[in-house]
């Protein structure tokens, strides 16, 4: 089993899905005339978050939060150790590269979600590429198939890695048995996702923040420590990327192969663009004109991509760890990068980020998968419950249990719902880009983008009335 799995999990990445990602990244970048260099400022204005007054919808800063509650797990830090040990310092070249392009298919994607969004059953916004699949392109069986996939995986699939991954830190690190820690992490996430995706943004608004800043503040405090290696560490990335300069990982050389393979698989696995992740978070806003949530998502994975994992791979790189004959992978690697700069507390430290990472991980990917209950039209109250208690019960499990198959189909499942999901949005690309380069025209025009779907005649019967325009429920 373990062998299909990986012959499957080979053929579709190393064969198709790197490929297809960075390809489609590429040519939408070239659709929007490079919109992620041309207006990167733009990306970061006060402006795109302004809350827009409609109770259906939350803020764009939560959605900004929740989608990197997501993004942001235990792959920014064993993924970005195991890249750099397998592909050397170049694979962080070829990890900005494929991020920087996906920058552009995370703009047409959650525009597109923003654009098709619908209300559920408690009236608050929803939506993703399952809603763009069938309204967009008339397919609800594809939309289905795909909410099928994102349910499995975010819902159970994903949550029992990231809280193994808890499990498995806390034993290592600080030596408490995984039963304690299945008992603990079960009862927090029961606590959280009974409070519903309200109750997940609220906790992912107040906490990504304050993780994001505070790693990346033990990033400056590692670096710092060895701050006079860092321009030599940083023309190695660039050498390493072409070749220039042959490496050692650990006692293996490394080539050119190598780090472009590691680099752009962790830059598609950390920024999710094009997997259809993230959409389902964007679609919760609340704004005046959609592609207002697409800059605001290519931001995200500027941040998750560019810099939580450029720390990561700037701590390992600066400390020198890696030059160590039989150097560890994964979380034991970072491990070693951090202990001479945090004396006693690197164990605490490490097992406290571990923590955060998987844990927001866990409660980001728990609201994807009951987003996309409510499109296959089961997240009646009674359903909901059932599902709920088997997220906490996988969380439990994932806890006590060896989960290597679990990671291959991980991986496969995430390259279903990118494969489907690339197909929808390069097939709605063009209404995308329309939408996108109106929000670009009132710009100019000093106004403040406000979208009206009268003016594009390809929409007509296909958005949900209401949606788009002053809310019913106003006065």
């Amino acid at each position: 089993m373990n062998e299909l799995l990986e012959f499957f999990d080979t053929v579709l990445w190393s064969s198709i899905l790197i490929y297809l990602l960075l390809g489609t990244g590429i040519y939408l970048s070239i659709r929007l005339g490079f919109i992620q260099f041309r207006r990167f400022r733009h990306m970061f204005s006060c402006t795109l978050f302004k809350h827009h007054p409609d109770h259906r919808g939350s803020t764009v800063w939560s959605a900004l939060c929740l989608s990197l509650s997501s993004r942001i797990g235990t792959g920014n830090l064993t993924g970005v150790a195991i890249a750099v040990t397998l592909g050397g310092p170049g694979a962080i070249f070829w990890m900005w590269v494929i991020a920087m392009f996906s920058m552009a298919t995370a703009m047409i994607e959650n525009t597109l979600a923003q654009i098709y969004k619908s209300t559920g059953l408690n009236g608050k916004f929803r939506g993703g590429p399952a809603d763009y699949m069938e309204k967009g392109l008339g397919m609800r069986w594809m939309g289905i198939l795909f909410s099928f996939l994102i349910v499995i995986s975010c819902g159970f699939i994903f949550i029992a890695l990231q809280a193994n991954a808890i499990a498995q830190a806390s034993f290592h690190l600080l030596h408490t048995p995984a039963l304690t820690t299945a008992f603990v992490l079960a009862a927090l996430t029961a606590l959280l996702i009974f409070g519903g995706i309200r109750s997940v943004t609220r906790v992912a608004r107040g906490l990504i923040p304050l993780i994001a800043l505070g790693y990346l503040l033990l990033a400056v405090w590692v670096i710092g420590h060895n701050v006079e290696k860092l321009p030599q560490v940083l023309a190695l990335v660039f050498k390493s990327a072409f070749g220039l300069q042959e490496a050692a990982s650990g006692a293996l050389a490394f080539g050119i192969t190598q780090a472009i393979t590691q680099g752009m698989q962790r830059g598609v696995f950390a920024s999710e663009a094009g997997v259809g992740s993230s959409p389902n978070a964007a679609a919760m806003a609340s704004v005046s004109h959609p592609a207002a949530l697409g800059f605001n998502q290519m931001l995200a994975v500027f941040i998750d991509t560019v810099v939580i994992c450029t720390a990561t791979a700037l701590i390992i790189l600066t400390s020198g760890a890696l030059d160590n004959p039989g150097a560890p992978s994964g979380i034991s690697l970072l491990h070693l990068a951090l202990s001479p700069t945090m004396s006693g507390w690197s164990n605490i430290v490490l097992a406290l980020l571990v923590f955060c990472f998987a844990f927001t991980s866990i409660t980001g990917n728990y609201t994807y998968a009951e987003n996309n209950l409510g499109f296959i039209r089961v997240a009646s109250t009674g359903k909901l419950l059932i599902f709920r208690l088997l997220v906490i019960a996988i969380v439990f499990i994932g806890c006590l249990m060896e989960l290597q198959v679990l990671w291959k189909l991980a991986d496969i499942f995430m390259a279903l719902m990118a494969l489907l999901n690339l197909t929808a949005l390069l097939l709605l690309s063009g209404v995308a880009v329309k939408v996108v380069k109106d929000y670009e025209r009132q710009q100019r025009m000093g106004k403040i983008p406000v979208f009206n779907p009268n003016h594009f005649p390809e929409l007509r019967g296909q958005l949900e009335p209401g949606i788009w325009g002053k809310n019913p429920h106003q006065k």
